[in-house]
């Protein structure tokens, strides 16, 4: 199914959804009822199989081990795949104790909203999102356990009373049961892909059985539940709005719009840019975010972000409206209201607050410390570079020239400065497709159409720049609305991503059924080769061809075959595993290469290497 017609498919189906919302669930349940039948035919049918096996050896025993054998791991992958178990969320769990009016203002909702079910457990996170989970204790015997998850991020963007209208729409989806079976067909779609994605990797004969139920069924039936995902939203929302008030459930609706946008594009890469000029992340984010949110944003950001927001298109790619859309359904207008100093809504947390809040900011440093490390170390060495092609910038190639525009705008003047060269290096030369690309992202990104050309060109130049530009362009017209080139560009993104895809699987899996073919490459080439495969320990005897390929074939790709074990020695699967990990640290290759070993189970491989001219390389 094409994205085109999963759309339209969606389009309809919510239709029939709004005229008979009671049958149309009753229709997604028969039809996740009738997924379970097929697997589970499929199930009967293979333990028939084994069974049958089983009985043969009496007569045939080599014949029915064998297929004893196939039969049973069949079955097994079948039903390893769909024993999914969905663990618990992780987060700092509140108590009553802790946060009484947090719990107080839970209960009040649940009063309101005559929901029975209570909340087993409270956690923190620090996510900007807040959920909730159920998860059975018995499988699919059910008995669950309901999580309410907050985000710390979330309440200090919040007001009390909009975290309210948050909290209600969330009690919603508890109350209405959409969480319950919106983590059951979670689990159902989830195990199917698993299935589906063993069967690939496996290329088990017997997955004809699955093609149908794969091709037609699974695509239909996430066309089926979308629609239903979706009204639970506008569901919970409007009970966000009667159980609070509408302009609460706008307000809220609105500002987690709008600072999420704020957190997630400003604060956050600004406190990571520190690590240019700080050798530790010695900063205390979650303390520091609520005078960010209340003080440092400017009126015209929180516009643009607003802007941005209700410009947003509901659309296939998330079950949640966009924002225009779920503001319309409560009649409301965007309302963008965020909470003044000391009015922001984690103090309802209590005495847990300052806790949990030196907890998240501990646990932030120490987790980012690699990476702030790095960076800073990176930082350093760039601007060192940047000096030294600023000292002889009268005497630098194009790619030097090319890498210092790009270094200017990371660690130098900036990007206005690295704009202007970035346009000097495209007038000079247009069909460079790096240097194309280079000036169209920063012209998309700020809004000029005259990066749309670039980006073209630059795909038109280099196929490697298809995938990122395409995603670029997509993403570009969706934004300001021109729907029709930003399907356009999803769909050649969509076919690129699955002629990589195939590419990367074929490359992957080596077998004796394949072709194989001269390498192709040049003395100096298997010269540093040999060189760098003497320095690994293990290695006694190397061939190199090259794997004829069906997906992408202007991109050749080697396979590197190498044995480890002497005469007089038996192969072993630990000593072989280690060699091949060396070779792959330290050999740097010169295209793309698999690397195995062609003793034990890969023998057969070994021996058509073996005829290949040209093949031993050590």
């Amino acid at each position: 199914m094409t994205d085109e017609q999963f759309e339209s498919l969606v389009a309809r189906l919510e239709q029939e959804q709004a005229r008979n919302p009671a049958a149309y669930r009753r229709k997604v349940l028969a039809l996740a009822f009738a997924g379970y039948a097929y697997i589970g035919a499929v199930l009967l049918l293979a333990l028939l199989l084994l069974l049958g096996s089983l009985a043969l050896t009496v007569k045939a025993a080599a014949a029915g081990i064998k297929l004893a054998i196939v039969f049973g791991a069949f079955l097994w992958m079948i039903v390893r795949a769909m024993w999914v178990k969905l663990d618990p969320p992780t987060g700092r769990e509140v108590t009553r104790q802790e946060a009484p009016e947090l719990f107080a203002l839970l209960d009040q909702l649940q009063r309101e909203l005559k929901v029975r079910a209570r909340f087993h457990h409270v956690l923190i996170t620090d996510d900007f999102n807040a959920a909730v989970v159920q998860t059975p204790r018995l499988g699919i015997l059910g008995w669950h356990v309901n999580h309410l998850i907050i985000g710390l991020p979330l309440m200090k963007a919040l007001t009390r009373k909009q975290l309210a209208a948050v909290l209600a729409h969330e009690m919603g989806h508890l109350a209405g049961g959409h969480a319950r079976l919106g983590n059951w067909i979670y689990r159902l779609r989830l195990g199917w892909a698993r299935l589906a994605h063993m069967l690939r990797e496996a290329q088990s004969a017997g997955s004809f059985v699955f093609r149908p139920f794969f091709d037609r069924f699974v695509p239909y039936f996430a066309a089926v539940s979308f629609p239903l995902a979706r009204a639970n939203e506008y569901e919970a929302d409007a009970a966000s709005a009667r159980l609070t008030s509408p302009t609460a459930a706008a307000a809220a609706l609105t500002t987690v719009n709008v600072m999420g946008a704020y957190l997630s594009t400003r604060f956050w890469p600004e406190l990571h840019k520190k690590a240019d000029d700080h050798a530790r992340p010695q900063f205390s984010p979650y303390a520091d975010m609520g005078r960010a949110l209340t003080a440092n944003v400017e009126p015209e950001a929180l516009k643009s972000w607003l802007g941005e927001a209700m410009a947003r298109k509901t659309s296939v790619a998330d079950t949640h409206p966009a924002l225009a859309d779920r503001l319309r359904a409560i009649e409301q207008e965007p309302r963008l209201a965020p909470p003044g100093p000391g009015e922001s809504a984690d103090g309802l947390l209590g005495s847990a607050l300052a806790p949990i809040t030196e907890e998240f900011d501990r646990r932030w440093q120490h987790a980012i410390a690699p990476a702030w490390e790095r960076r800073h170390q990176q930082v350093q060495e760039d601007r060192k570079r940047l000096a030294e092609l600023d000292a002889r910038a009268a005497e630098l190639d194009f790619e030097e020239r090319l890498q210092r525009a790009h270094l200017t705008e990371e660690v130098g003047a900036g990007a206005d400065a690295a704009l202007e060269m970035f346009r000097l290096l495209n007038a000079e030369n247009p069909a460079h497709a790096p240097a194309s690309f280079a000036l169209g992202l920063r012209l998309l990104q700020r809004d000029d159409d005259a990066g749309i050309a670039l980006i073209e060109r630059a795909i038109e130049l280099d196929d490697e720049a298809l995938a990122p530009g395409a995603a670029l362009l997509r993403d570009y017209h969706a934004k300001h609305g021109r729907d029709e080139e930003a399907r356009r560009w999803h769909a050649r993104w969509a076919e690129r991503q699955n002629e990589l895809y195939a590419a990367e699987v074929e490359r992957n899996n080596v077998t004796a059924k394949d072709t194989f073919e001269p390498h192709g490459l040049s003395d100096e080439q298997l010269e540093s080769l040999r060189q760098q495969l003497a320095a690994v320990p293990g290695v006694r005897k190397a061939w190199l061809v090259r794997k004829r390929v069906r997906s992408l074939p202007e991109r050749p790709h080697l396979v590197l075959g190498f044995t480890t074990t002497p005469w007089w020695a038996f192969p072993t699967a630990k000593r072989m595993r280690a060699t091949q990990d060396r070779i792959i640290e330290r050999v740097v290759f010169p295209l793309s290469t698999a690397v195995l070993c062609v003793e034990g189970a890969n023998a057969r491989i070994g021996k058509r290497m073996r005829k290949v001219a040209g093949g031993r390389i050590y």
